[in-house]
Formats: structure tokens, sequence, C-alpha cells
């Protein structure tokens, strides 16, 4: 059955944790797909993780709507929310609409999702009263690493936990389906869930939120750069990935494949015709 917004709220009124997880080629979110995921988010990581910058914000809009088109080609049941780029909705309401737009009606997700809190909130009532789903990103948000001064655990003190909490709930406001929460203390995040109605997605936040997200490298062991705290390896990939690799290698080297087994025969009558 097809995951939508609504599978994600009555998930949540039901208290069934929601699960989601990153994608961006048409394999892996087949192999998601078919293993039962409620979502796949299509994250602007992807310029960290396949593109290899050292943050998200070279991301373009079409780099997201390209891995968006291949994601949205493997996922059959997932509900599908792209990311908005940096500087892709920061200059006005109506760039906002237009380039969340493109990601419905090129990328193929069913929804969006962007960082920040009651300041965009004029361009997430504009989305929705467009009929673009839209998740907002509080907390860590990747794209304001320089403003932040690094990837650091937000809302630690009264401030800046409250400050999160109204930006939640400006958000829901506005019209936002859901609410990523991003390395928040995980009390902290079990406080602002409870004072939702829209569900919470977790990554780095604690149990106590609606769902929980990772992207699909970290939790596979193929991103070794950096494994973030609150990461769990829950199959290591990348070493039977590079075992693979290894082993073609020796037995290219050694020309022990291609074997007879992997090959196609041709008839000695065309065989002796050739010159």
């Amino acid at each position: 059955m097809k995951n939508t917004v609504a599978t994600f709220q009555k998930m949540k009124d039901n208290n069934e944790p929601i699960s989601m997880l990153t994608a961006y080629d048409y394999s892996t979110a087949k192999l998601e797909d078919e293993a039962g995921i409620n979502a796949i988010l299509v994250g602007d990581s992807l310029g960290m993780v396949m593109l290899g910058y050292d943050d998200t914000l070279k991301v373009t809009m079409e780099d997201m709507i390209h891995h968006t088109k291949a994601v949205s080609r493997g996922a059959k049941n997932a509900l599908v929310v792209a990311d908005l780029p940096y500087m892709s909705y920061h200059v006005s309401v109506e760039q906002a609409v237009q380039n969340a737009g493109r990601l419905i009606t090129e990328g193929g997700a069913q929804a969006v999702k962007l960082e920040g809190g009651v300041e965009f909130s004029d361009e997430v009532r504009a989305m929705t009263r467009a009929s673009i789903p839209v998740m907002g990103h509080l907390g860590l948000t990747p794209q304001s690493v320089n403003a932040l001064g690094g990837f650091k655990v937000q809302g630690k003190t009264i401030e800046a936990a409250q400050r999160i909490l109204d930006d939640a709930r400006a958000l829901e406001e506005a019209g936002a389906f859901a609410i990523v929460l991003e390395c928040i203390p995980a009390a902290i995040a079990e406080k602002i869930s409870s004072a939702l109605r829209i569900p919470t997605i977790g990554i780095g936040s604690g149990a106590g939120c609606d769902g929980q997200v990772l992207v699909y490298q970290d939790m596979l062991g193929l991103y070794g750069n950096f494994t973030p705290k609150f990461v769990k390896q829950f199959a290591c990939a990348g070493q039977v990935m590079k075992e693979g690799f290894s082993a073609y290698i020796e037995e290219v080297s050694a020309r022990t494949f291609p074997a007879q087994e992997h090959t196609f025969s041709a008839s000695d009558d065309v065989l002796d015709k050739l010159y």
C-alpha cells in the first residue's frame, strides 16, 4: 500500500513508529522499498555521500531533480520526500514554490523538505496552498553549518530549546505535515514531539520522536569519512563490497575470471572463415 502524508498522520495518531531512510538512486530506492520502508528521503546529503563535497551547500536544484527522478522510479510504496537545496527557497516565496513544484513535477517526489522555522512560515504556507506537502527540519540544519559554527548538538539551553519548540509550532501552523528533528537532546525532542499534532522524525534526537531517519550509507558502513555518534551500523556492507572488489581484482590479474562458464561459444565454421 502506498505511503502518503495521510499515512504519516495515521501512524502518529496510532503511536506507530515511522521508518525513513535516504536514497539517491534507483537500485537503492528499490531495495529499501521492497524492505517495507515508510518513506525515502532524497536528501541534499547526496552532496557529501554521493558527490564528495565537504558539506551540502554546493548541491543544486538540478542535482536534486536528477537524483529524485531515479529514486521515484524505484519507490513504489514509500513516500518520496526531496530536499530543497541551499538558496532554492531563501530569496522569495515565489522562488520557493516554483522550486518545490519542480521537485514534484520533474523529480516525481510526493513531498519536499526545507530547513528552518518561523522565518520560512510564509514559504511553507504558500507551498501548502499549492498542494505541495512540506516536511520541516529543525535543530542541526546542515545548510546553516556556517552560521551554527559547525555540526553541533542544538537545543541544549532553555532559550535554544524554546526556540526550536516555537519554530516547530510555527511550521505546524503553516501547514507542514511532519518535522525532522536533528541532533537535539532526547528529552527535548520527546517534549516537542508530544506538543505537536504532526509527526516528528528524529535523527540523533532519541527514541521519543514519532519516527527515525538515517543516511543509508552511514547505517550500512559505506561512508567511512565520519560516523556520527547517533548512527548504528546495521550491516557492514562497505567491508563486504571491498572484499568483493579485491576478489575481482585478484581473479582478473590471475586470469581466472572470466572462466569457461562465463563465456559464449562460437562454431568452428565461423572461426575457420575469419581472416
